[in-house]
């Protein structure tokens, strides 16, 4: 397995439930995909330049070891998403 970094920007105009629905979401296909997440963190802030039109977004950053096909499909998930407005998928070297 591989160690990865996912960035994320959820749009600011949703309720803090379904932003937390969608972060469940996206644990949950690393989490039922065999991954195991180290660590993440959700914070609400101000973006540096408007995307679609929106200048605020919740940033959720995760830490997670899986294989590169949970990683596919992870992506395959964030591009479809009503609620993902930017999304960052890196390996994690460190």
């Amino acid at each position: 397995m591989r160690k990865y970094e996912v960035m994320y920007i959820i749009r600011p105009d949703i309720e803090q439930e379904a932003v937390q629905a969608a972060v469940d979401k996206f644990q949950g296909v690393i989490s039922n995909g065999g991954g195991e997440i180290t660590s993440h963190d959700v914070t609400k802030r101000r973006l540096a330049y408007e995307i679609k039109k929106f200048r605020d977004g919740s940033f959720v950053l995760v830490n997670f070891t899986a294989e590169p096909a949970v990683v596919a499909e992870l992506e395959r998930l964030m591009k479809i998403s009503d609620e993902v407005i930017r999304y960052l998928i890196t390996n994690d070297v460190a």
